[in-house]
């Protein structure tokens, strides 16, 4: 029998600002968002949150993909600290600058933007919306 295939899609959940995260996340790598509201879905419990998003997408023909949704506003949100991250990794130091460029627009760097033991160049951000974000070239580990 063959094997699944799978992959991890990071899934982001916000209060009220997923079209707007996913717009911005489409600005930096480029692709298409794809978005659902609470309304578009018949779900919408409370009438100023018809609009957020129940689903939403950013999808890059790179590979980049990341979903998001609003937290409707009855069910209890956390955003915790440090729970998660998003790490990018290219295969050029220019594509690793350019999506930098663009994420640290209003972002707080954690760890700039420069050659790392492991990678050619590595960066680390918390981007304008709290996610945290590394950004690297991809190399292959060393053999032990």
């Amino acid at each position: 029998m063959k094997p699944a295939t799978a992959s991890a899609v990071i899934h982001l959940n916000f209060r009220g600002q997923a079209r707007e995260a996913l717009d911005f996340y489409q600005s930096v790598f480029g692709g298409q968002v794809n978005a659902i509201t609470y309304k578009d879905f018949n779900q919408v419990s409370n009438e100023a949150e018809a609009d957020q998003l129940m689903w939403g997408q950013v999808m890059a023909d790179s590979g980049f993909r990341v979903m998001a949704y609003d937290v409707p506003s009855h069910t209890p949100w956390n955003p915790g600290e440090n729970a998660f991250l998003v790490a990018v990794e290219t295969t050029t130091q220019d594509d690793v600058r350019a999506y930098w460029e663009k994420l640290s627009a209003g972002a707080t760097v954690t760890a700039p933007l420069q050659s790392a033991q492991w990678t050619p160049l590595f960066g680390m951000l918390k981007d304008r919306y709290g996610i945290n974000w590394t950004l690297s070239v991809a190399t292959q580990p060393a053999a032990t």
